[in-house]
Order: structure tokens, then sequence, then C-alpha cells
């Protein structure tokens, strides 16, 4: 029986606090917990001043790869890059991660026992089963206001469409126009799995831990959320994803 042959692409800037530990982690998942499957790990990294592509580089670890851009591209650009690398690689299903150590390498065979040829899987916070961990009452409310913004205004009836923890079969990614998607921050994810949807996929949410980073800098900011509102009114605005 030939393995299911699954990409984790993560995007990186500046994590160099968190990377060697997330990369480990992971390493030790595959081997583990993931060993009926083939998973490699592809690190999209957006010229980290801090040296986070050199650390990786140094651990040595078997099926890593790396991509380094000349300059900060974003999120969206991050993945865009990976889905094309791992296309051409011929891989079945695409694994999208933080590197902060938010989403918990652990919990990975959670997704991947979900993930099928007609489905997108979700790592969900807000559903029976998710927690998180270490948030304020701000963020919590602003996560949960930014979903339910998004659920309505586009009709995706999901619990947690910004969550960036989620595997994408290849016939998804094989169908996305790269040159027509609009978001270059977090938006991104509401974008994919708005996509997705409206292609006809099934959206499945596995409830997941979610864990406020411990070292290094979020890179959310007024801006990115407020790409993140603009956007979504706008594609409400069009019509964009509804069916």
């Amino acid at each position: 029986m030939v393995k299911s042959r699954y990409l984790i692409v993560v995007p990186t800037f500046d994590e160099a606090e968190n990377i060697g530990v997330f990369l480990k982690r992971v390493d030790a998942v595959r081997n583990n917990q993931l060993k009926d499957y083939t998973v490699d790990i592809l690190l999209v990294d957006d010229d980290s001043p801090d040296g986070t592509l050199h650390i990786a580089r140094n651990l040595g670890l078997e099926n890593f790869y790396f991509l380094s851009n000349p300059e900060k591209a974003g999120l969206g650009r991050a993945y865009i890059q990976g889905f094309i690398w791992g296309l051409s690689r011929g891989y079945d299903f695409f694994v999208e991660m933080d590197a902060d150590l938010s989403h918990e390498p652990e919990q990975l065979s959670r997704l991947i026992l979900e993930a099928g040829n007609n489905r997108i899987v979700i790592g969900t916070r807000w559903m029976p089963g998710g927690t998180v961990v270490n948030w304020p009452i701000h963020r919590r409310a602003l996560s949960k206001i930014g979903t339910l913004y998004a659920d309505k205004a586009l009709g995706l009836r999901a619990r947690d469409v910004t969550s960036g923890f989620r595997v994408l079969p290849k016939e998804f990614i094989r169908i996305l126009d790269f040159s027509n998607i609009e978001s270059k921050g977090y938006s991104f994810q509401i974008e994919i799995a708005a996509r997705a949807i409206r292609a006809g996929f099934e959206l499945v949410e596995v409830p997941i831990t979610f864990t406020e980073r411990q070292a290094g800098r979020s890179k959310m900011s007024p801006q990115i959320a407020l790409e993140a509102v603009f956007k979504v009114t706008s594609w409400a605005v069009r019509g964009r994803f509804r069916a």
C-alpha cells in the first residue's frame, strides 16, 4: 500500500526562539505517531534577520526543505509558494501550521486522520473539546467576533475560519488560481476556506488546543486585522464566495 504524502508548509519570520523546539517536536511526531504516512517539512522564510532559517537548517533533520525569500512577502504569499513547490513534487496533502508553538505538533494526527480528497480539515478552537491557553479576554473576543463576522458575511458555516492549523488536499490546491488570490495577511485563511467551500469541498472541524506563544513577537497588527475586515466586507458586498 502506497503511503499518502503530506507536506507541512511552515511560513516563518523572526522565529529564532521557537523554530528549533517546533521542528524537533514535529520530527518526533512524524517518527512516532505518523509512521503510516510520509510527512515532509517545508519552511518558507521571509529573510528573517534573527537567523531563523540558519537555526532550522543546522538541525540536520531528514526530509526537511526550505525556501528563502529575499524580502518579507507575507503569510499568503509564503503558503502559495509552498503549495506550488509541493504540487510540482507530487504531495497528496498540504498541512498549514504556525511555527510559534501555538499549534501543538502532537495534535497533528487529529487532523491527518480526518483528511480526505474532498475535505478541508481545520483545527478549531471554538468548538466542544477545543481550548485556548493564555489568551486574555480581549483576544478571545476579537477572534470569536472575527470568525462570526466572516461566517455570517460569507455564509461559510464554520466555527473557526481564521484558524491556521489545517490540512488541504491536492485536489483543492490544483484548482486554485494563485494569481487571483487577494489576501496577503491572515485574511488568507478566510479566503482559502471560502474558496474551498465554494468549490464544493467538505469542511471538517477538529478540536485543538491553541496556546499563546511564549517567545518571540506576534505578527498580528492593527493593519493586518483591518485588512481582514476590509477583505471580508468587500467579498460580502460583491457576493464573492456565495453560491
